[in-house]
């Protein structure tokens, strides 16, 4: 039996918006892109990761009330939910791409931790850290 994780989800206050970040900015490519009335189902991917989806959800009915979705929405805005994390060969030279694109980082690349990485948020508050891989010896 075949196991794993294929979609974990992000709510983002407008999927529009996040899908030009996240595919023009950032790098991925659309996965999914499903309506059935007003709710969507919108995935995205990394280019090198074929398996695995990013949703981009909006916090609506029927999953959340209203009032939820507005909490939501608040908590995103503040940067209150964990940061997602991006691992790349190079921290330096994709802050350098990403920031070519629009990308704009609250931190820029720093040393630690054996590692380099980089903070940035998408434009509904959703914080990202790209973090260098380290090369095994």
């Amino acid at each position: 039996m075949s196991q794993g994780i294929g979609v974990v989800g992000i709510y983002v206050h407008n999927q529009d918006e996040a899908l030009d970040f996240y595919v023009g900015k950032v790098g991925f490519k659309v996965h999914t892109d499903a309506r059935n009335g007003d709710y969507r189902w919108l995935t995205v991917q990394h280019p090198d990761q074929p398996t695995f989806q990013l949703g981009l959800f909006r916090p609506q009915p029927p999953t959340v009330d209203p009032e939820t979705a507005r909490g939501l929405d608040e908590m995103v805005a503040k940067g209150a939910m964990p940061p997602l994390v991006l691992v790349v060969d190079d921290c330096r030279a994709s802050y350098e791409q990403f920031s070519m694109r629009g990308v704009e980082f609250t931190q820029q690349p720093v040393e630690r931790f054996g590692s380099v990485d980089a903070s940035f948020r998408d434009p509904s508050g959703n914080g990202w850290k790209l973090i260098e891989a380290r090369s095994v010896r």
